[in-house]
């Protein structure tokens, strides 16, 4: 890296974690939060508008994050924005990896830590959005059984269930091991699975790290690495896991 770049670096790292923040927190409270009042007093059916507004949020948060970021291009695979009525597992790097995929699936549920749900503002979009609390605690687990019972049906009507079945961030890029349960929902509610793979989020927004990674060649990408059609009762948990794990390793050795 040039000297000039590495002097330059920190202060592009600072100015552009800020003005994304800056975004992030006033973009709700200055130009969203009308819409979703609206929404809540207005629209006949509020989850899957408050889900288009979290779509439309976070698609313009991306759209400014590449905008603003040195270096930076984003790539997504068009057939992404076309999966319709399905349970999407995906690879899990960074914290921006749910964002990025609330921005390119216009109706979506997803599963959020407990404690999201407590927070002002942002915990009441949350609620309703449809979102589902990953807590057992006495508090949420109501709302986690309630909507986990209403999911076949969410399904069924065209949105989308994106898990990140490792449970966690990887801190490493590889592949750890699947949890069961978005492949027993999508057996359950006899749903297609659909599996993708991000990449380089973790090279712009790195585990650990608050500011954002600028001024470096980086090209984030999210692709459909393949779809499990008819998880029915001839196909088994174990073997839809088996499957998708196959494809993630696939990819993973051409790359």
């Amino acid at each position: 890296m040039p000297a000039i770049l590495r002097i330059i670096k920190p202060l592009v790292d600072l100015g552009v974690t800020l003005l994304l923040w800056i975004y992030y927190i006033l973009g709700y409270i200055v130009f969203f939060s009308p819409f979703y009042v609206g929404a809540f007093f207005f629209a006949r059916n509020r989850e899957p508008a408050f889900q288009k507004l979290n779509h439309m949020f976070y698609k313009s948060f991306f759209m400014l994050v590449q905008s603003i970021t040195p270096g930076l291009l984003i790539r997504i695979d068009q057939r992404i924005r076309s999966i319709r009525s399905s349970v999407v597992v995906c690879n899990h790097i960074s914290y921006l990896d749910p964002i990025l995929l609330v921005s390119l699936l216009e109706r979506q549920k997803t599963v959020v830590k407990g404690r999201f749900f407590e927070l002002p503002v942002f915990g009441w979009i949350l609620r309703e959005s449809g979102y589902i609390p990953s807590t057992m605690d006495q508090e949420f687990s109501p709302l986690m059984m309630e909507r986990l019972g209403g999911i076949s049906d969410f399904l069924s009507s065209g949105g989308n269930l994106f898990i990140f079945p490792e449970g966690h961030r990887s801190r490493d890029g590889k592949l750890g091991p699947l949890n069961k349960g978005a492949f027993t929902i999508a057996k359950r509610c006899r749903a297609p699975i659909a599996v993708l793979r991000v990449r380089n989020t973790d090279m712009l927004f790195t585990p650990g790290k608050f500011l954002f990674n600028t001024c470096i060649p980086n090209t984030i990408e999210v692709e459909l690495l393949g779809q499990i059609l008819h998880p029915d009762d001839d196909y088994s948990i174990s073997g839809m896991m088996e499957q998708a794990s196959f494809l993630f390793a696939n990819k993973l050795r051409l790359t």
